[in-house]
């Protein structure tokens, strides 16, 4: 397969070039409808009780105010006369908008409840029509018409609809700003690493292509199910940066090559067949991590599968046939370098190699130093907490976020934090009352509202009493509602642990109890994620272990490989928690620290550990080629030879892709920042200790035995794994990968 790439590109480069345009300028065509069919949210699992409860609130009682408009008063009391016809006409206007209904308003009679204990202050509360995409469009044209000043008062927007907006809005700022920054700095740094303007635009193209197909495919994944809107980062992120490490490593090579004296279509060969095989098993072991994803309920977690994936797989697609092609026509033009500092032909690396013989000498000793401080930096995850994100992963000046702070400080808490439970089923009313009761007794509850009565709990957990009378509009035929006030902090352990307690009380019979609200959202949210965890660290581990088998014949590399990989990444976690969690830095980020975000630590980790492999691939197919070249020769000779040839790439490789991620440390959602940041730290932990002195240290101790495998297994990687044939004559064919044999390559 990768000679016939070769030929390809070798006598049919202006086609190939001329289709990937065409393809080109189709994908960006497409590509840029995708922002409109992206959704913000997508963090619970929709088979969850929460969300099934909030199914049944919607379509039975017209569900909650999405959309909280805080009005205030400019320097008066909101029953001021002017302020009070500015709050009726505000309600009014709203109510005759499309697509928004169930307006209420502190005007209205018995709205007391949303004035201010201040009284400067009262709400206007309205609930905001449509899924996805259309309710996104519409909350952003509510929000422009209605806030801001509007004569005798100022209003804000607030509440989940607005929230969503808010975020939505941030991360495409931010996204715009991570790449200002990223682009120009990694052209930079490409131009300073080749030494030619020519071979450095050679890797942007990948990335380029890379980024334009996904947004493409997102496109289409968009229009037939949700997709979540963040995916947009990991695609620009993942597809400049392996666009990058793919490219790096065929230049290199080719030109590697020509240094060595090897013709143009010679060097073209030996490239794409080497650094092809390396480049098609990489995205392999990065697709599979990201496959995993896939496995979790909430569509926030599967748009980074859908993306992530995509953009891996166009990347090396693009990498395999673009950059031969490109290659063929620029030919000797990218080997030549403009700039003194520029090292000719990607030689290999004197400080590489002189640092994998000094630990090739004394592997404990230098092992140990790398090993402890890995492991205090994931110590902080003995202390980790999870949780879900709210408001306040936006900047404290955010406006839904001001909204928020206002109805914590100034409101009466009424039931914004309450539990709501919906009995779906038949329920007499002295079932109805009775289970009331029992909820109403339970640790914390202060009161409990039914359809037929109230129920005033202790807190304390003693027995319930009457409490007034009830709200009927939370009774439909077959469905009741009741709304359940605690006395507990929001999204602390104790309101989830009420959570489990409400569902662990015996339902009425005849009828399932749905226990909803944002606690019981949080308890969902971590079951979700939390249930699946070992079927994916499962099949990340077993995709893994194949994936290196088939490349390396050993069954000890994959198990090495994922010891020390679990070892880095524990570490990039930790430095998170120790961050994001505790708060250490938080002036200097500018985010409000809370608890670790259970989502972005499983994508954290899954992209992390993906591209770790990526430079595992990169290094053990440099080892294994010396190795193959020279089986009698001592162990250690093919490891420090193998670093010396990829240490620089890998290094290279990783900075690059680091800044695409760090560069979302920029930006100001706090999840997102925490997704770059760890992701950038991951990479270069990888790159630096693990590469450079885990993972030769490693070999050093396992001498031969790195390399075993059972019989029965050898085999088996004789009949299907990628082996080396003959090693072709010519210049530069010392110590090249030979022909692939054992799976026929063309």
């Amino acid at each position: 397969m990768f000679d016939r790439i070769a030929e390809l590109a070798l006598h049919r480069a202006r086609l190939v070039l001329t289709v990937t345009a065409v393809a080109v300028v189709a994908m960006a065509a497409l590509g840029f409808g995708a922002f409109g069919k992206l959704l913000s949210g997508g963090f619970d699992d929709p088979a969850s009780p929460s969300s099934r409860a909030q199914v049944l609130i919607d379509e039975e009682f017209g569900g909650e105010p999405g959309l909280l408009l805080l009005v205030r008063a400019d320097g008066g009391r909101i029953t001021a006369p002017a302020a009070e016809r500015a709050g009726r006409d505000l309600a009014a206007a709203l109510r005759k908008e499309p697509g928004v209904s169930g307006v209420v308003s502190a005007w209205d009679e018995g709205g007391s409840a949303l004035v201010s204990r201040t009284g400067d202050q009262a709400l206007v509360a309205a609930r905001v029509e449509g899924d996805g995409s259309e309710a996104g469009e519409r909350t952003a044209e509510l929000v422009e018409r209605y806030t801001g000043d509007r004569g005798p008062v100022s209003v804000e927007a607030g509440g989940r609809e607005a929230v969503g907006h808010d975020i939505s809005g941030q991360v495409s700022r931010d996204l715009a700003l991570a790449e200002a920054v990223a682009v120009p700095v990694t052209l930079v740094l490409l131009v300073l690493a080749f030494g030619s303007l020519v071979a450095a635009l050679l890797p942007l193209v990948i990335g380029v292509i890379a980024i334009f197909g996904t947004f493409a495919e997102l496109f289409v994944l968009g229009s037939v199910t949700e997709v979540s809107v963040f995916a947009v980062n990991i695609t620009t992120a993942l597809g400049l940066g392996l666009g990058i490490d793919y490219a790096l490593l065929l230049v290199s090579r080719f030109r590697e090559q020509l240094a060595a004296g090897a013709e143009i279509p010679e060097a073209l060969h030996r490239t794409v067949r080497t650094a092809g095989r390396t480049i098609a098993f990489s995205a392999a072991t990065v697709i599979a991590a990201l496959a995993a994803l896939l496995l979790f309920p909430p569509y926030f977690l599967r748009s980074f599968a859908y993306a992530g994936i995509g953009v891996v797989a166009i990347a090396a697609v693009a990498a395999l046939f673009v950059v031969p092609a490109l290659l063929a026509v620029l030919g000797h033009r990218v080997a030549r370098s403009r700039f003194p500092w520029a090292r000719g032909g990607g030689a290999h690396s004197a400080v590489w190699g002189r640092l994998a013989a000094v630990v090739m000498r004394r592997p404990a000793l230098t092992a140990l130093p790398v090993l402890a401080v890995l492991l205090a930096s994931a110590a902080p995850l003995l202390g980790v907490t999870f949780g879900t994100p709210d408001e306040r992963v936006l900047p404290e000046d955010a406006q839904s976020r001001r909204v928020a702070a206002a109805l914590d400080r100034d409101f009466p808490a009424g039931d914004r934090e309450a539990l709501r439970i919906v009995l779906d089923g038949a329920v007499p009313p002295q079932e109805l009352s009775g289970y009331a009761r029992e909820v109403a007794a339970l640790d914390g509850v202060t009161r409990v509202t039914t359809a037929g009565g109230g129920y005033a709990g202790s807190g304390t957990g003693a027995d319930a009493a009457a409490a007034g009378p009830g709200n009927p509009a939370l009774g439909r035929p077959g469905v009741q509602q009741l709304t359940v006030v605690h006395a507990l902090e929001p999204r602390s352990d104790d309101a989830q642990d009420l959570v489990r307690a409400v569902r662990a009380v015996e339902a009425p019979v005849g009828a399932e109890a749905l226990v909803g609200g944002e606690d019981a959202r949080l308890v969902d949210a971590k079951h979700a994620i939390g249930s699946r965890l070992p079927a994916a660290a499962g099949l990340i581990a077993v995709t893994t272990f194949v994936l290196l088998f088939l490349f390396t014949g050993s069954v000890v590399q994959p198990l090495r490989a994922l010891l020390l990989n679990a070892l880095s990444l524990g570490a990039a976690l930790g430095a998170m928690v120790w961050i994001f969690q505790d708060g250490h830095l938080s002036g200097l980020l500018g985010f409000t620290p809370q608890p670790t975000d259970t989502s972005m630590t499983v994508l954290l980790f899954c992209v992390a550990f993906g591209l770790s492999m990526d430079y595992e691939v990169f290094l053990v197919s440099r080892v294994k080629e010396l190795r193959d070249a020279d089986p009698e020769a001592a162990p250690a000779a093919a490891v420090t030879g193998g670093l010396a040839r990829t240490g620089r790439i890998v290094s290279m490789a990783a900075g690059l892709l680091a800044v695409s991620f760090f560069a979302f440390g920029t930006g100001q959602v706090s999840f997102i920042q925490m997704f770059g940041l760890g992701t950038g730290l991951a990479i270069l932990i990888d790159a630096i200790a693990v590469r450079g002195v885990l993972v030769p240290a490693a070999m050093r101790l396992l001498g031969r035995s790195a390399w075993y495998a059972p019989a029965p297994l050898r085999r088996l990687h004789r009949r299907i794994g990628l082996t080396e044939g003959e090693a072709p004559h010519g210049p530069g064919a010392a110590g090249e990968s030979r022909p692939l044999t054992g799976v026929r390559t063309g």
